[in-house]
């Protein structure tokens, strides 16, 4: 099955739209998990740096120059599709995924969470390291979890340990 008729990106596609490992392993860098072509271009608009670009019209898929991102996340809340999602492996033993959280009430610092793949399967437990919340961030609050080793291009949501499923 295809990520057109569930949603998930298999890896295939995700080779398409994520940096090398060096490039991760190098400090925080952005991926764009966005494959639909439909008519959207806010990231392109936040990103500061002109990281983004959709090549062609509004419905190509974003691309990201990885040489320039320096994974500052802005562009993580401007996304509706919440597709956006910041890696940071400098720390191998530490890795870490900032992701666009929905849900109230919003993890706390240091607050164990459980984290989940792309297909909603539980993948183990991270720490929240960082809560962004503001009214610049359209509203979209980005929690930085802390995962295992190995872990950080696998986990794509989180959810408070005392929520319910």
């Amino acid at each position: 099955m295809d990520h057109r008729r569930d949603g998930v990106l298999r890896p295939a596609e995700l080779a398409g739209v994520a940096p090398s490992d060096e490039r991760i392993a190098a400090g925080p860098v952005v991926i764009v998990e966005c494959v639909e072509n439909i008519p959207c271009n806010p990231c392109v608009a936040a990103c500061p740096k002109g990281a983004i670009t959709i090549e062609g019209d509004i419905n190509d898929t974003p691309i990201v120059d990885f040489d320039t991102c320096d994974g500052c996340g802005v562009c993580i809340s401007a996304c509706p599709g919440l597709a956006i999602f910041v890696i940071d492996a400098s720390d191998r033993n530490l890795p870490l995924v900032s992701l666009p959280y929905e849900f109230i009430p919003l993890p706390e610092v240091g607050e164990a969470v459980t984290a989940f793949d792309r297909e909603g399967n539980e993948i183990g437990d991270a720490e929240v390291v960082r809560v962004l919340s503001a009214r610049a961030l359209d509203r979209t609050p980005i929690v930085t979890i802390a995962l295992p080793p190995g872990r950080a291009m696998d986990a794509r949501h989180a959810r408070r340990k005392d929520r319910p499923e």
